[in-house]
């Protein structure tokens, strides 16, 4: 829970789980034995001299102990506690250690205890880089955010030991490293001294004839406060590590090859800082390399206290698990590894703008709670999976983004001492796409190139879906764990002379792929349409409503979603509409984008609604939902409901092209043979995962811009634009 400005950002709230105590019961299911858990001074002090309100914790603390699970409790999260207080307040330990104590006297149980969160990284974000409260941008500040709270942290476990005397202090830090060119090896040595500062004082280590004892000493801080902390040490019974990414950075003083953006300096050199996987040839060091780091320095045990990757699922599978090898590695290496925690299991709002309320993108974690229950992605599997020595997940298989080749993007720096020593597995089973002149097999394939997912995109000449002789020697031949269907008639008003070709392509196809998946265990998606209804609801479609198509099209999608699910339950039939994209020639969008700036008049209806649905978008989400292992049906679609006028005039002024020559019509007037629905609007009562319209158009303007090439026998990867955005990391070192 952080602060910016007079707002405070709560997790809690914006994951919506302060207000599911069922969500605990989830926690106990996975098979975890401790959870670090909120016991915020903010939210239960937030009135200076008034009454605490315990309500809340009492709840969710005793609900803890009642389900055997040893709760880790916090105190301060990336915040600066109370509004009567902050990070900069000369009395900020002293306060901190009265409200430690009264949490220790109402909750004795608890033997764990973390009061306050990453000092060290707290305070550069709050105090160095001005993110959050108090938004200060100068060193000294920022030296004064960090000893105050590390002086509150020994003070606050002084007074939970008073109640509780065998107390333990799991103290959390973003642990990162940072390499450079030769002439700012100086800066790095600097920095990843720096790095261990909060540990070292609390440890009552600090050296104070080191490079960053002269700097403080510059900066104005007196060696009375430094000495205080050896005269008082605090050292912790766990040093809980958090590692990211954008953890790992990398200075260089070649401006020229870097975007401005990332120009910076230290008053002494100008230089770029960027993501050190992104120029480091040998590659990131990782999370092994870290903990190896930590352990030989103060040999007490250690913990990945955060293990998070905000990115596609496989991406995440792939992140976890490499933390996972790390810490076995570790402690197969004789240091004292404690655990790896799963950070967060609710996920995250915000952090793509590093949690300063310029956005409210939601990250998933180890359940996704845009559904109306927590629902479990691929993470909890693999979590449950990874703890009794097993690795199911086959999209978990394969280097994440970070090891592969196309992380690098700009002229690669060899730091020649980087040996992170881990090597995943390579993957075994691809995803089997058939489709492949479609716009969704193009897109879908294109997909699996930029996310690093095998994949064998095939034509109709090497498979026939309608055929199982011919499906079943396809999936024998290439054993994927996955098929993606988009094969199938797509003319929707040729379908109405034409209803025995729709009828075989569309419903005998997925029926028959449905089957030949069902008898070999793999994970069938296949996509349906809005057409399935008759548009007299008049309110956005949800799963469950009753499908009553109007045209033949629509009829033989209907029969194709009884006929997969009937022979395959586990099947995933995905409902969208609209779709748009840059990479099809053929799409509503683009057609009424190239007539408009050619000076044609374009006719679009005005009177029919819809649900556009980006097609990137869809696809991203769609493997998301396979790697998740989801079934049954599933609307997405981009969350807005227009006209086909009124989409053609947003991408027009998104794009830039003058919509004079626009002319809405009614929908009968344009000569369709096959009736359509007037309204046919799609939501999901499954969860929303799609972002709003307005964003999908603009994402269509950007990347319109950089056309990526068709996806063929080999998919192109996607524009650096895209990759810019998919890959962007959690925090910023």
């Amino acid at each position: 829970m952080n602060r910016v400005g007079d707002e405070y950002l709560d997790q809690l709230a914006l994951t919506g789980h302060d207000r599911r105590l069922a969500d605990l019961d989830l926690l106990a299911r996975l098979g975890v034995r401790a959870v670090r858990y909120p016991v915020l001074w903010e939210r239960v002090a937030r009135d200076e001299g008034g009454p605490a309100r315990w309500s809340w914790t009492d709840e969710r603390l005793g609900r803890l102990r009642e389900l055997g699970l040893r709760a880790i409790v916090g105190l301060v999260h990336h915040g600066s506690g109370p509004r009567w207080t902050s990070l900069v307040d000369p009395q900020f330990p002293e306060k901190l250690a009265a409200y430690a104590r009264l949490v220790a006297e109402r909750y004795p149980w608890v033997e764990d205890w973390t009061p306050v969160n990453e000092p060290l990284t707290t305070a550069r974000f709050s105090a160095l880089y001005g993110h959050w409260y108090p938004h200060a941008r100068n060193p000294r500040t920022f030296a004064r955010a960090l000893l105050n709270q590390c002086r509150a942290v020994v003070l606050s476990m002084r007074a939970i030991r008073e109640r509780i005397p065998a107390a333990r202090l799991v103290q959390t830090e973003d642990v990162g490293k940072t390499f450079a060119t030769r002439a700012l090896a100086y800066q790095a040595d600097f920095e990843n001294e720096r790095r261990w500062l909060s540990f070292d004082l609390l440890c009552g280590r600090f050296r104070s004839d080191g490079v960053v004892a002269r700097w403080l000493a510059e900066i104005g801080v007196p060696d009375a406060e430094l000495a205080w902390f050896e005269a008082n040490p605090c050292p912790p019974d766990v040093l809980g590590l958090n590692h990211y990414l954008s953890s790992e950075r990398f200075l260089d003083e070649r401006l020229a090859h870097y975007p401005r953006e990332a120009h910076g300096g230290n008053g002494r050199h100008a230089y770029a800082d960027v993501l050190a996987a992104r120029v480091v040839a040998e590659g990131p060091a990782g999370p092994g390399i870290l903990l190896g780091e930590a352990w030989q320095r103060y040999r007490r045990p250690v913990a990945v206290t955060e293990a998070h990757n905000g990115c596609t699922r496989e991406e995440q599978l792939r992140w976890l698990a490499e933390v996972w090898d790390a810490a076995r590695a570790a402690r197969a290496a004789d240091a004292d590894v404690r655990a790896v925690t799963l950070w967060s299991v609710f996920g995250a709002v915000g952090w793509d703008a590093l949690a300063t309320g310029r956005s409210v993108r939601y990250e998933p974690g180890v359940y996704d709670v845009r559904s109306p229950s927590p629902r479990p992605t691929a993470l909890a599997r693999l979590a449950r999976a990874l703890a009794t020595g097993q690795r199911p997940e086959p999209a978990a298989e394969g280097p994440g983004w970070w090891r592969r080749d196309e992380r690098i993007w700009y002229p690669p720096v060899s730091v020649g001492r980087v040996a992170n020593g881990h090597r995943a597995s390579a993957p075994s089973r691809p995803v089997l796409v058939t489709g492949a002149t479609g716009t969704l097999g193009q897109a879908v394939a294109r997909a699996c190139q930029a996310r690093g997912l095998p994949f064998r995109l095939l034509r109709r000449a090497e498979l026939d879906i309608a055929s199982h002789a011919s499906a079943a020697a396809a999936l024998d031949a290439i054993r994927p764990w996955a098929l993606v269907n988009t094969a199938g008639y797509v003319r929707v008003d040729d379908a109405e002379a034409d209803p025995a070709t729709c009828r075989r392509e569309n419903a005998d196809g997925a029926a028959t792929l449905a089957v030949a998946c069902a008898e070999r265990d793999v994970r069938l998606v296949t996509f349906s349409s809005d057409l399935v209804f008759d548009g007299e609801k008049r309110a956005p479609y949800v799963e469950s409503d009753p499908v009553r198509p109007l045209s033949v099209y629509g009829g033989a999608k209907a029969e194709a979603e009884r006929r997969v699910l009937a022979a395959n339950p586990a099947a995933l039939v995905v409902r969208t509409s609209a779709f748009f994209g840059p990479h099809d020639a053929y799409n509503f969008v683009t057609r009424a984008l190239a007539a408009l700036a050619a000076g044609q008049q374009f006719a679009a209806a005005a009177d029919a609604v819809v649900s556009p649905t980006y097609v990137p978008h869809l696809v991203d989400a769609v493997l998301d939902l396979a790697i998740d292992a989801e079934s049954g049906i599933w609307h997405i679609a981009n969350d807005g409901a227009v006209t086909w006028v009124e989409l053609a005039a947003a991408a027009a002024a998104a794009c830039g092209i003058s919509a004079r020559l626009l002319e809405p019509r009614p929908l009968g007037s344009l000569g369709f043979a096959a009736p359509r629905p007037r309204y046919s609007a799609l939501t999901s009562e499954r969860g929303e995962l799609l972002p709003p319209l307005e964003e999908a158009i603009a994402a269509y303007a950007d990347e319109r811009l950089t056309p990526t090439p068709s996806a063929g026998g080999g998919a192109s990867g996607p524009s650096r634009r895209r990759r810019r955005r998919r890959t962007r990391s959690r925090r910023r070192g």
